[in-house]
């Protein structure tokens, strides 16, 4: 049986979500060693990669169970007790076509963040990142929106070959005593959006301009590549 989750993590724990041959210490690898305890032994694909330090409140698995394994409440149980900073949120059966990734169609990531320096309880959680403008961040964003090829916007060392992503939403809004932004597309390429978050907070401090942005989004030159902080990156929802 082919089963769907939903999971939230806290990426402070783990160097990414993806597994990796150098360090047990990933998203994937903990679900993998929680799930081998209780003799599943399946791979855990994800909706999506997140870097190191980035969280998820929204991340989406599929997996395949052996037959005896019918009962999802209580495996939810199990893993929940087995697993540290990581929760099930939720499981349902899907049919065998369902693929957390290649079924996705929208993706939507937040980004949390402060002017001044989060307290030593929030540095975890909230990014520190000081904005001047909130005008000009609107305006950098806004320019985000569209089908753009992202070549110029991915780190280094990405396999993926296509770089055409489609963003629906790049907003910002004040939540409480923070910051956020949204964005959400059709897909985002390796460090896409911590990347035009940056961007986008260096035009709002005068650093860089929105005429420098489309220039780089048009491919036309490059003009900053630098990553935003992980710290207050989530990925807060997929949908299918």
């Amino acid at each position: 049986m082919r089963i769907k989750a939903v999971i939230a993590y806290n990426g402070s724990h783990f160097q990414g979500f993806q597994r990796q041959s150098t360090t047990p210490r990933t998203v994937t690898g903990a679900l993998e060693h929680a799930l081998h305890t209780l003799g599943i032994e399946g791979a855990v694909t994800g909706s999506g990669r997140t870097d190191a330090g980035v969280h998820a409140t929204g991340q989406v698995i599929h997996l395949d169970l052996p037959d005896y394994w019918q009962d999802l409440p209580r495996l939810q149980q199990h893993l929940n007790g087995k697993l540290h900073a990581i929760r099930i949120k939720h499981i349902s059966p899907v049919s065998e076509s369902f693929h957390a990734r290649f079924s996705a169609k929208r993706r939507i990531y937040r980004y949390l963040f402060r002017s001044t320096e989060p307290s030593l309880f929030e540095e975890d959680f909230i990014a520190h990142l000081p904005i001047r403008d909130i005008d000009l961040l609107r305006e950098a964003l806004d320019a985000f929106v569209g089908e753009h090829d992202f070549g110029y916007f991915l780190k280094s060392g990405s396999e993926t070959k296509d770089h055409i992503r489609e963003i629906y939403r790049a907003s910002y809004r004040p939540v409480g005593t923070c910051h956020a932004i949204y964005f959400e597309a059709n897909g985002f390429l390796r460090a896409q959006v911590r990347m035009m978050i940056d961007f986008a907070s260096r035009v709002a401090n005068g650093e860089l301009t929105t005429a420098q942005l489309k220039a780089q989004l048009a491919m036309r030159e490059v003009h900053s590549r630098r990553l935003a902080p992980p710290q207050g990156l989530y990925l807060a929802r997929v949908l299918y």
